[in-house]
């Protein structure tokens, strides 16, 4: 019966990939067309812009489907469920993972989907404590599971012609698999979990410390649910980072300051730049990130991990 879904699952990622083909060939076809009407008609710049539009989002579509190509981890196809939460107390902070929540919903958008806010904790000051975003279209955990550690905003205040300062505002991302048509395949012992109700759900994985939870859904119930299979997701990563099989075999997790790794710098100021520390891309248009456009980045960060250099 396993083998049977295999070779099914199989079969329906060929189909998509024929049509995924199609409408790379529909596309060319159409832009050629247009090309040669607007030649035929030399004044018509109607037709010249409409070509060189469809030219665009052909270049663009081969390219993500290239990009797709690369994405062959054992989730990578899947949705994505990204965390964003600010360093305590710190305003600042807070208002900088507002930002950078909306960097991926804009992101999103221009993926041509639309990201959802499951459960946020604003702050007094308009900015956000935490957030939890989630994207249910294919390949989003694969285009973003770089984006996993501190995101670090640097303001550069010059003070004089000879001297500036610094000021430094940090956020932590963290990035799991969303199974959009099936629920994580793993079972946990109930004995190692915990589980603990307040405003939301909270499920503890004993042996390993690891503790996930929701409060976004309708019922206790539901919210148990989805922090468990947050949980599972998780675990599955961490699974596969270890390289074992067996939820049984996982060694717990050690305890490291996440806020000491830092994934990408943000430098406001005279000399603009998004430093991406994992892949070493470097991109000066910040405004241009903070709009959605990650996509250089992301690119930067999957032909890195290609070469095996991080994560």
């Amino acid at each position: 019966m396993h083998k049977s879904n295999e070779i099914l699952n199989e079969l329906a990622e060929s189909a998509k990939v024929v049509d995924t083909l199609k409408d790379l060939t529909y596309k060319a076809e159409e832009a050629k067309l247009i090309t040669e009407l607007a030649e035929i008609d030399a004044v018509n710049y109607a037709l010249l812009k409409q070509a060189y539009s469809t030219s665009l989002s052909l270049n663009n579509y081969l390219d993500k489907y290239e990009l797709s190509k690369l994405l062959k981890e054992p989730y990578d196809m899947e949705g994505a469920c990204i965390f964003l939460e600010s360093r305590p107390k710190d305003a600042y902070s807070e208002r900088w993972t507002g930002q950078l929540a909306q960097v991926y919903m804009k992101w999103a958008e221009r993926q041509g989907h639309a990201g959802r806010i499951v459960e946020s904790y604003p702050s007094d000051n308009g900015g956000l404590k935490s957030a939890t975003i989630e994207l249910e279209f294919k390949f989003a955990y694969g285009y973003l599971t770089g984006e996993r550690g501190v995101h670090s905003m640097i303001r550069s205040l010059e003070k004089n012609s000879t001297s500036h300062s610094e000021a430094c505002v940090v956020a932590y991302v963290d990035i799991i698999p969303l199974f959009i048509e099936k629920s994580p395949s793993l079972l946990i012992d109930d004995e190692d979990l915990v589980v603990s109700y307040t405003s939301s759900v909270h499920v503890r994985h004993l042996p390993t410390g690891l503790e996930f939870q929701s409060a976004g859904e309708r019922s206790r119930f539901a919210n148990k649910v989805k922090a468990l299979n947050r949980l599972k997701a998780k675990l599955l990563v961490v699974m596969r980072d270890q390289g074992i099989s067996s939820v049984k075999n996982i060694k717990k997790v050690a305890p490291i300051d996440r806020w000491s790794e830092i994934t990408r710098k943000y430098v406001f100021g005279p000399n603009s730049l998004v430093h991406d520390l994992k892949s070493g891309v470097r991109f000066s248009d910040v405004n241009a990130v903070l709009n959605g456009n990650i996509d250089p980045l992301i690119t930067g960060q999957i032909h890195c991990r290609q070469s095996s250099t991080f994560i």
